[in-house]
This record gives C-alpha cells, sequence and structure tokens, in this order.
C-alpha cells in the first residue's frame, strides 16, 4: 500500500514520523559538506523543496537533534559511517524571510525583527548561563520588534558568538527564502531602503562572523552582487544552470515514474511528463517540480498545481508593462515557439523596468523558462554575451500564462467578452462601443501614456490587447503580431483553424496634423492593409480574399475608433 503523501509538510521531522512519502535527498548533506563552502547560495523555484531540505539539514547537524537518529535511518545519508558521527553535533541557527511580504519598508524591517526576536527566544536559555557577561545578557535582552536597525543587523552575528561560548562550536545558519523581502521591495518601491539594511545584516551575519563554521542560503533568484553581497567574497553561488546539487531539488524523472509505480499509476507516465517534465538545472534534463508531482499522487488528477501555488504578480507585471518587443516575444511562447535572448543571472532589480534580458533571466530563475541550448563563451565574440535559446517549462506553466493574460483585463471582462463577440459577428457598432470600455479600464494597466504623441506608449496596451486576443480565440485562430505579409508587417492576423472569416487588424495613433478625425487615422490604417498586401499570407493559406476581413483601429489616448 502506498504511504500517505502529506501535502504542505515542511518539516523533515514530521515527514518522517508520520511515514509519509517522501523521496530521498539526503545525499545533498554529504555533498553540500564535502565541498566544505562558508556560503552556499542556492537559487530554486519557488515549491522546489528548498525549505523541506533546510529543515533536513538542521535537523541531521543541530544539537536540538541530538540523538535522532531514526529520523534519517535507512536514507543515503544514514549508510555512510563518516556521517553519522556528525547527527545532533552542531548549534545551528534557522530562519526564514519566506513569509516577510510587507507594503512598506517600516513593516518590513518591523516584520524582520520580529524573525529576529523569536529565535533568540527559542535560545532564551543562553541569557541565564553564565557563560554570557552581564553586557552580553543586556544586548539579549534588548532584541526586539522595535529594536533598532543598527542593533537588529548585529542579532544573527551576536547569537552566532553566544551559541559559540555556550557549545564550543561555531555554528552553522540557514536562511531560507533570502530574497522574499527583496522582491516585495522592488513591487512596492521600498528598493533602496530594503538594500541598505540587508547588506549590513548579511555583511555581519555571513562575512564578518568569526563564529560562523558555514551556511547555508535558499531563494529563488541571485540578487545582484553590486546590490546586496558587495563585500561577500566568501559566497559560493549555485543557480538553476549550475551543476552542482542538480538533482538535489525537484525530482528527477526516474523517481516520478518510481512514485507512479508505487501509487498503482504506472499508465499515467506519459501524461505526468507532458504536464509537468520540462525543469533543467545544470547538465540534468527532465527535473519535475515536487509540488505538482505530490498534489497528482494525492488526487490522481492532472491540475495546474505549481502555478496555483504562490502569486506570480511580478511575472505578471514586467510582462503586462514591458515593452513591445517583450510582449512579442511572451507572444512567440504561448504559442509554444522559443526565444533568444542573453542570460544575467544576477538579478538588477532596481534595472528592471524596460530591461529585457533581465525580465528573462527573472523568468529564467523562477522556473516559468527553461534553456533549451545556450552558446558558450568560446562560441561568441568578446564583445557579445552567449545567446540562450528559451522556451516555457511545460503545459502547466503555459496555462498560468493563459490564465494571467485573461486576469490583466479581469476588470473590463464583460466589455472585452462583449468586443471578442462582436469581432467574431463583425458587428462594428459593438466594437466600437465594448473597444472603448475595454481600452477606458485597462490602458493604465499597460503603462499608458495620455499623450496622442506618445506613439511607443500606446503600442503596449495594443500588444497586451494582442495576446489576449491570443489566448481567448486560440481554439478557432492562429493569432499572430508584427509578422511579414506583402510588403510589410501587419500588426494583427487572426488565421482561421476551420471556416471562419480571416482577420487582419491594423492599430494607427492620430497624427493630429494629418489627420482631422479618428476616423481619417482608420481610413490611413485600412490603406496601409490595402498597400501593403497584408493580406497575401491568409490567401496563400487558401482563405479567398472574399472572406478576408480589414479593421482599422484608430488610438487617440484612451478613446478608439474602428472601422473597416
Amino acid at each position: 500500500m502506498a504511504k500517505a503523501v502529506g501535502i504542505g509538510i515542511q518539516s523533515f521531522e514530521k515527514i518522517r514520523e508520520r511515514k509519509c512519502f517522501y523521496v530521498d535527498k539526503t545525499a545533498f548533506i554529504k555533498e553540500w559538506w564535502e565541498n566544505q563552502d562558508d556560503v552556499t547560495l542556492i537559487t530554486r523555484p519557488r515549491r522546489f523543496g528548498k525549505t523541506l531540505t533546510m529543515s533536513m539539514v538542521e535537523q541531521f547537524f543541530s544539537v536540538k537533534y541530538e540523538g535522532r537518529e531514526e529520523l534519517f535511518h535507512g536514507l543515503s545519508i544514514w549508510k555512510n559511517e563518516k556521517f553519522r558521527v556528525l547527527q545532533g553535533n552542531y548549534p545551528v541557527i534557522s530562519l526564514s524571510f519566506a513569509n516577510v511580504k510587507e507594503l512598506d519598508y517600516a513593516s518590513t524591517v518591523r516584520r524582520m525583527n520580529q524573525i529576529l526576536s523569536d529565535l533568540y527566544y527559542d535560545y532564551s536559555f543562553l541569557a541565564e548561563s553564565d557563560c554570557l557577561l552581564p553586557d552580553e545578557k543586556a544586548y539579549f535582552h534588548s532584541i526586539s520588534e522595535d529594536m533598532p536597525e543598527v542593533t537588529a543587523t548585529m542579532a544573527i552575528h551576536r547569537l552566532s558568538r553566544f551559541l559559540y561560548k555556550f557549545y564550543g562550536k561555531k555554528v552553522i545558519i540557514l536562511l531560507d527564502e533570502y530574497d522574499t523581502p527583496m522582491q516585495e521591495a522592488y513591487v512596492n518601491g521600498y528598493w533602496e531602503e530594503l538594500v541598505s539594511f540587508t547588506r549590513s545584516l548579511f555583511h555581519a551575519t555571513f562575512k564578518t562572523n568569526p563564529c560562523l563554521d558555514r551556511a547555508i542560503m535558499t531563494g529563488i533568484t541571485r540578487v545582484s552582487r553590486e546590490s546586496i553581497f558587495s563585500d561577500l567574497n566568501n559566497l559560493k553561488v549555485v543557480t538553476t544552470t549550475s551543476n552542482e546539487y542538480a538533482d538535489s531539488f525537484g525530482f528527477t524523472e526516474t523517481e516520478v515514474f518510481s512514485a507512479l509505480e508505487e501509487f498503482g499509476m504506472p499508465d499515467k507516465k506519459q501524461d505526468v511528463k507532458s504536464w509537468y517534465d520540462g525543469f533543467t538545472f545544470g547538465n540534468r534534463t527532465d527535473i519535475y517540480n515536487p509540488w505538482s508531482i505530490l498534489n497528482y499522487l494525492d488526487t490522481g488528477k492532472i491540475g495546474i498545481y505549481w502555478a496555483n501555488s504562490s502569486s506570480n504578480s511580478l511575472a505578471g507585471k514586467l510582462i503586462r508593462e514591458g515593452s513591445i518587443d517583450i510582449k512579442q516575444k511572451f507572444e512567440s511562447l504561448i504559442l509554444g515557439q522559443s526565444i533568444h535572448s542573453p542570460i544575467e543571472e544576477q538579478i538588477v532589480y532596481e534595472e528592471l523596468d524596460g530591461n529585457e534580458e533581465g525580465i528573462w533571466s527573472l523568468l529564467l530563475a523562477g522556473g516559468y523558462l527553461r534553456v533549451v541550448r545556450y552558446e558558450t563563451f568560446d562560441e561568441v565574440s568578446e564583445s557579445d554575451a552567449p545567446d540562450y535559446e528559451l522556451c516555457l517549462t511545460n503545459r502547466e506553466v503555459r496555462q498560468v500564462f493563459r490564465a494571467m493574460v485573461k486576469g490583466w483585463f479581469q476588470k473590463s471582462k464583460t466589455a472585452y467578452n462583449g468586443f471578442i463577440k462582436a469581432l467574431l459577428a463583425d458587428d462594428i457598432k459593438a466594437m466600437n462601443h465594448y473597444m472603448n470600455k475595454v481600452a477606458l479600464s485597462t490602458f493604465s494597466s499597460f503603462d499608458v501614456g495620455n499623450k496622442p504623441s506618445e506613439d511607443v506608449e500606446p503600442e503596449r496596451f495594443y500588444h497586451g490587447f494582442v495576446l489576449g486576443l491570443l489566448v481567448e480565440l486560440s481554439d478557432r485562430y492562429v493569432v499572430t503580431s508584427n509578422r511579414e505579409s506583402g510588403f510589410g508587417r501587419y500588426d494583427v492576423m487572426l488565421e482561421p483553424r476551420c471556416m471562419d472569416d480571416g482577420i487582419i487588424l491594423e492599430f494607427k495613433v492620430q497624427d493630429k496634423d494629418d489627420e482631422k478625425s479618428l476616423s481619417d487615422t482608420v481610413q490611413a490604417a485600412l490603406r496601409q492593409i490595402e498597400n501593403k498586401q497584408y493580406e497575401t499570407v491568409l490567401m496563400e493559406k487558401g482563405v479567398p480574399r472574399e472572406r478576408i476581413r480589414k479593421y482599422g483601429f484608430a488610438f487617440c489616448g484612451k478613446e478608439v475608433f474602428i472601422g473597416r
């Protein structure tokens, strides 16, 4: 009989005590320990077992778990005699920033102070011992959620010294989800303030800490060295493209297929592979998201599990507010195609706005994209960065992005659906009515300027709108944009999959010097369709000329006029 899955359990101890299903990842302990790096930063997408791994490491080394050998009996690490003597033999400081998701800087520091205060509370016996001097005890009691920043940034440094004095051994420090506050600071506009605080905290904890034996930090992204790691030259960084610990996070295909056998679902291997396979870490391919697999084992049903496990707000914000090129590449991704871009694994949050390279790098780190192939430095000139070919990770990710695009139009859902129906019915009057409602409601969401002269800004809305068409009409049409046809590039083309009409849309911002009204702008758009012979590609694919509809969309700020 298969074991219980135990959805959402992030405590190694609890999983082992309850005898829940567990894929043995204890070989990570041996690999990490033998590497002997001072501070190891490991980045992996969310829900890939980072927290469970940190729990496992803590419970293997921590003196709090001395004598708890039964937790590791039968597992890989326990087969190695050399490592058995390390179990329960070190003071361990373990904390997580996973819940630091505040809207402003002051609240963030207060939340982090609460975490540090709780940490000190767990070690309150130190303040009662004879190993601490009176001034050290005074400092111990000064730790609170209201403590000044200068006190907070030294809290882990000082606690390391107190534990060293008590146990006579240097400490292991485990910091889970170190970058969660960073992402929230970027989204909510207090990045610079938090960088200064975090840099001081990390410097004291990981660099100038003589009582540190070694440490692990985990997160989703590698935040740039120039921001918070500027002087941590003892930092070993392991990203999704590194070969170290490649199979320690996530399930390998062998592990997934073995689990399906155990749970009596051997015939479901290909279904599971098509939905949840696709992650690549270093040179290991065919890595599966553990969260999705565990939920599938629990329910026996295909579903969107990983993508719904946490907020996708940052990914959505960057794409929605991104440039024309970003939206066009995102269109290709949703269509199942690949894109090409250099990748910079050090995420510079303060430079993400409009930075196409940084956005694809962030989506790669977050698990939304996977590397199909990449150039090495030997293959490019010194002046160029290696090119990466990227695609969406798997079918589950594609579905979450489709849902995200639909969410962009949630405020105008009724109007947007009305526009789609009117477009299919060739109802110009209704198209105008509903399109103006959609534009009024969603222009600002796409960071669009209000001045007609801002030609580039309205394009952000147009291409976001195109992505919406792509998602809503994909069953009936192949939707493409900015592709060559005839003697130019059309804005939007809807190629029918069956017997529907072909549709060409051309967007144009009113030029008030040459066009007195939006009707004039519409006529200019329609002339461009004809002059450039955009219908050529549809006719080549068998759509008769008489079944090709052509629409001009004229924009002036948030006002829209459509004609044909």
